[in-house]
C-alpha cells in the first residue's frame, strides 16, 4: 500500500504515514519533506481513483486547494523584491480600474492579508465563471467593498487569487500561471502547476468527500440561507457543494485559479518550501531573498471566521505560525493549508520543507492526519 523512501533516522515518519491508513482511514495520500538541501521523506500510498482502481503512485498529483495561496504569495513576494510591486502602495496604482467605489486606498498588503473587504462576489456567477480569472478580477474591480463589519478582516477563499493574480499580470504582463512556471517551477525543477497542461491530466488523483463531510460551515453551501455575506463567498457559485466537486473536472485543472487550483506532487511542493526554509535558495538556485521572505512573513492580520470561529494568522499571503501550531511544532513556520486537509510549509529554523496532499477531503476539526506526520517529522529533524 505504501511506497517511497525515508532517509535513515526518519523511519517514524513512515510509521506515522502508515498509521494514517491503518487507523485513520486514509484513502490516498503523499507526504514529502526536505532537510536543508536533501530530500528525507518521499512517501505515497493508497488509492488515487477508487472508481477506476488506480493506485496512488510515485507520479500521482493532487489539487491542493488553498495551498495554492502559498504559491501566489511567493509570486507577489518576488515582484516586491524586484521593485515592481510595493506592499504599501494602493492596488489602484497598478490597476486603475480597481479604485472604483472607494477602493482607491486599499493596499497590496491588505489584499494579500485578507483585508481588502472583497471576500466574495456579489453579482450572480455561472458555474464556470471562476475559470476566467480576467473576468473575475474585472468583477472585483467593479464591486464596492463590503460594508458588513465582519468583512473587515476575513478569509478570501477565491477572491484572494483573483486580486493577486491580476496584480501579477498588471505589473509583469504574464498570467500568474506562466510567471510561476517560468520563474519558480522551471528553475527548481518542480512538477507543480497553476494551470495544468493537458498531458498530465491522467496523473491527477480523484477527490472524494469523507462520509461525514459538511461539519464546517464553508463545506455546506446551504448553511446560513439568509446571510448575504456567506452566500457571496460560498454559494456564488458553490465550489465545495455536497453534490459535486468541480475541482475534479479537467477544465478546472487547466484553469489558473490562483486561490485554490494548483496541482502538483508533494515531492515538488516540499522542495519549494525547502528552498524557502533556506532563505529562498536551493541547489544554487535563488528565487527570493531572505530579507523579502522575512518581510512577507511578518504577521499582518488574524482572521476570524464569523461562522465557525476559526482563526488564522497571515503575513502577505502566507499563513504564519501562531499559538495554534497549525504548521507543526516549530515556533517559526509559514506556508498554507488547503480545504480537505492538505498542508504545506517551511520551518526556517530547522531548514526543512514539507508537503502533505491527499484525496479524501475531511472538514472534521479532529482530523489528525497532517498533524501526526508533522509531529513525527519534527522529532526526526531535531534528532538528525
Amino acid at each position: 500500500m505504501v511506497g517511497g523512501f525515508v532517509a535513515p533516522g526518519f523511519e517514524p515518519v513512515a510509521e506515522a504515514f502508515e498509521c494514517n491508513f491503518d487507523q485513520r482511514g486514509e484513502l490516498g495520500a503523499s507526504f514529502a519533506a526536505t532537510l536543508d538541501d536533501r530530500p528525507v521523506v518521499d512517501l505515497w500510498g493508497g488509492v488515487a481513483d477508487r472508481a477506476g482502481g488506480r493506485p496512488w503512485c510515485e507520479g500521482t498529483m493532487q489539487v491542493i486547494f488553498s495551498g495554492t495561496k502559498g504559491l501566489t504569495a511567493l509570486c507577489v513576494a518576488m515582484l516586491v523584491e524586484h521593485g515592481r510591486l510595493s506592499l504599501d502602495e494602493p492596488i489602484a496604482t497598478y490597476w486603475p480600474e480597481f479604485g472604483a467605489h472607494g477602493k482607491d486606498a486599499i493596499t497590496v498588503a491588505e489584499a494579500a492579508s485578507h483585508r481588502a473587504r472583497l471576500p466574495g462576489i456579489r453579482a450572480p456567477l455561472a458555474a464556470d465563471d471562476p475559470l476566467d480569472p480576467r473576468q473575475m478580477s474585472a468583477r472585483l474591480a467593479a464591486q464596492a467593498p463590503e460594508t458588513d463589519p465582519r468583512a473587515t478582516c476575513i478569509y478570501h477563499p477565491l477572491t484572494y487569487g483573483w486580486l493577486c493574480g491580476e496584480l501579477v499580470w498588471r505589473v509583469d504582463g504574464r498570467a500568474i500561471g506562466r510567471f510561476f512556471a517560468e520563474e519558480v517551477a522551471a528553475p527548481l525543477g518542480l512538477e507543480l502547476w497553476l494551470g495544468l497542461p493537458a498531458e498530465h491530466e491522467p496523473r491527477v488523483a480523484v477527490l472524494e468527500y469523507a462520509p461525514d463531510w459538511g461539519k464546517h460551515p464553508g463545506s455546506s453551501p446551504d448553511a446560513f440561507p439568509d446571510d448575504e455575506l456567506f452566500a457571496s463567498i460560498y454559494r456564488n457559485p458553490p465550489f465545495l457543494g455536497a453534490d459535486w466537486l468541480p475541482f475534479n473536472l479537467p477544465a478546472w485543472h487547466a484553469a489558473e485559479i490562483a486561490g485554490a487550483g494548483a496541482i502538483g506532487t508533494a515531492r515538488s511542493i516540499a522542495r519549494l518550501y525547502g528552498a524557502l526554509a533556506r532563505g529562498g535558495e536551493l541547489g544554487g538556485v535563488r528565487i527570493v531573498s531572505p530579507e523579502t521572505l522575512e518581510r512577507v512573513c511578518e504577521p499582518r492580520a488574524t482572521t476570524t471566521d464569523p461562522w465557525s470561529g476559526e482563526t488564522l494568522t497571515f503575513g502577505a499571503g502566507f499563513m504564519v505560525q501562531d499559538e495554534q501550531r497549525l504548521l507543526g511544532p516549530p515556533e517559526q513556520a509559514f506556508g498554507h493549508g488547503g480545504a480537505g486537509g492538505s498542508l504545506h510549509g517551511a520551518w526556517p529554523r530547522e531548514r526543512a520543507g514539507f508537503s502533505y496532499a491527499m484525496n479524501e477531503m475531511r472538514d472534521d476539526p479532529d482530523d489528525e492526519r497532517a498533524a501526526s506526520l508533522l509531529v513525527a517529522l519534527h522529532a526526526c529533524v531535531v534528532a538528525a
